[in-house]
C-alpha cells in the first residue's frame, strides 16, 4: 500500500491494527491519533477497544458523543466520567487523563486541540454544517470556559476531511454561511468556483481560519491536508462509499508533556505501542 504524504507536521505511524496519522506538533502536548482505512469503527466492539487500548485507556474511558452537525459541547471532567451516557454533541472537552475523547468522521473534519499549560484537550468534529456554526471556535471558546485556557497555549490538529479538490456542495450550502453571518470576504476566501461551475467549500482553510480567528497562533494550527474522497483507499469517505462507508475517529488524551518533546520520537512511539511508517507520495 502507497500512503500519500500529509503535510503540516503529520506522518504516519503503525499502530496495532494498522495505519495512523499523529501530528508531530501536537504530540508535544498530548497523545493523539487519527486512524484510516484499516479500522472500519462501525459496530466493532473489538475495534474500538483496540483503539482505547494504544491510547493507554480502559474501554468504557473511550469518551464518544453522539454526534449531530451542530456545535454543542460536551465536558469530560476529571473523575467525573464514571457514568458517561453519550450526549448529543459534536464538539467535546477534557482534562481526564485516564479518558480518551474522540470524534467520528467520514469527510467531516476532525479537529483536535490540547494546551500546552493545562493540559486539557478537546475534539471537535466539523462538516459543512458543524463549520456554519463555528465548531473549531467552540472547542476553543470551551477550553478556555472550563479549564482556563489561554488560545496561544493550544496546538491544533486538522486531520483528513474533504479537501477543496472534492468539496462540491449546492447554493444553500453558501447561503448557511451568510445566513449564520459569516462576510463576505469570508465567504470568498472559503469557496471556488469547481470545474462544473459549482461550489467547493475549503474544510481545511475554513477551520484554520476559525482557529486562528479565536487566537490560535497560526503556527500552531496544523492541517493534515489530506482529502478523504481523493484518497478514498486509505481513508474513509461517504462522498466515495455512501451508506457503506466506514469511519475514522480523531481521539486525543490529557496526560502530562513530554519533557523531550520531538527529541525521543522513537522511545515515545515504543512505549505507546506505535511505531514510525515510512511515509511516501501518492503514486511514487
Amino acid at each position: 500500500m502507497v500512503y500519500p504524504k500529509p503535510s503540516g507536521g503529520f506522518e504516519w505511524a503503525q499502530a496495532p491494527w494498522g495505519t495512523v496519522l499523529r501530528c508531530r506538533p501536537l504530540l508535544e502536548a498530548a497523545d493523539h491519533l487519527f486512524t484510516a482505512h484499516d479500522l472500519v469503527l462501525r459496530g466493532s466492539e473489538r475495534e474500538w477497544a483496540a483503539v482505547a487500548g494504544v491510547m493507554g485507556v480502559e474501554r468504557d474511558r473511550l469518551l464518544l458523543v453522539s454526534q449531530v452537525h451542530r456545535a454543542d459541547v460536551a465536558v469530560a471532567r476529571r473523575d467525573r466520567v464514571n457514568s458517561w451516557v453519550r450526549p448529543e454533541a459534536d464538539v467535546m472537552v477534557s482534562d481526564d487523563p485516564s479518558s480518551a475523547i474522540g470524534v467520528r468522521v467520514a469527510d467531516c473534519a476532525p479537529v483536535l486541540l490540547a494546551d500546552r499549560r493545562t493540559h486539557a484537550v478537546a475534539a471537535a468534529h466539523a462538516g459543512w454544517r458543524g463549520t456554519v456554526q463555528r465548531a473549531a471556535t467552540a472547542a476553543v471558546e470551551a477550553l478556555k470556559k472550563e479549564f482556563g485556557s489561554h488560545p496561544r497555549d493550544l496546538i491544533a490538529a486538522i486531520g483528513p476531511c474533504l479537501g477543496p479538490c472534492c468539496g462540491e456542495v449546492g447554493d444553500e450550502v453558501v447561503q448557511a454561511f451568510r445566513d449564520a453571518g459569516h462576510d463576505s470576504t469570508t465567504i470568498a476566501r472559503w469557496f471556488s468556483a469547481g470545474p462544473s461551475g459549482r461550489s467547493h467549500l475549503d474544510l481545511w482553510r475554513a477551520n484554520a481560519d476559525q482557529l486562528e480567528a479565536a487566537g490560535v497562533p497560526p503556527e500552531q494550527i496544523h492541517v493534515a491536508g489530506l482529502c478523504t474522497k481523493t484518497y478514498s483507499d486509505v481513508l474513509h469517505s461517504h462522498r466515495v462509499m455512501k451508506s457503506e462507508a466506514g469511519r475514522m475517529v480523531g481521539v486525543i488524551r490529557s496526560a502530562h508533556r513530554r519533557d523531550s518533546g520531538l527529541g525521543t520520537r522513537d522511545s515515545d512511539d515504543v512505549a505507546s505501542g506505535f511505531s514510525r511508517k515510512e511515509t511516501r507520495e501518492a503514486g511514487s
